[in-house]
């Protein structure tokens, strides 16, 4: 997936990687919309969800989606996330998540994008993040029509 906003950079993405809950998940599921659209980018990206499954749903929630999932023990989710990111290569990397343990990961990937849904977001995810959307549908929906996400960032 490649997106040049004028004026800023050329994007060239092939990996996205989602936070879990809070970002494509309320309260450990992931509504029917959002399926359909992680289906409709997986077509043209790589896609990894990154969770500490904190509701112990997400193997469940994944199973019908063509994402890699990746989990990790809770106390470490910041720091596992960044090593999932730089072992993809960042600079082909777009992150989008809604916590305090996705700071890492959105400050270091070519594209970020923080998720002000139903459970909030960190403060400073924000200031870590190129865009901030208020859900994770607005959030895809910049990847799927680009021309959204060049109007926000075009210099």
């Amino acid at each position: 997936m490649n997106i040049e906003v004028p004026g800023y950079t050329t994007l060239e993405l092939n990996y996205l990687l989602l936070d879990y809950n809070g970002t494509i998940a309320l309260d450990g599921h992931i509504s029917e919309s959002v399926k359909n659209l992680i289906r409709e980018l997986a077509k043209n990206i790589d896609v990894f969800v990154l969770t500490a499954d904190t509701h112990g749903t997400a193997s469940k929630e994944c199973a019908d989606l063509p994402v890699t999932l990746k989990t990790f023990p809770t106390d470490s989710a910041m720091h596992s996330k960044l090593e999932i990111l730089q072992s993809l290569n960042k600079g082909y990397c777009c992150a989008i998540g809604n916590g305090r343990n996705d700071v890492l990961m959105c400050a270091n990937a070519a594209l970020s994008i923080c998720v002000m849904g139903e459970e909030g977001c960190c403060s400073k995810l924000i200031e870590h993040s190129q865009v901030t959307v208020k859900s994770i549908e607005n959030a895809f929906e910049l990847l799927l029509k680009p021309k959204r996400l060049i109007a926000t960032l075009r210099g």
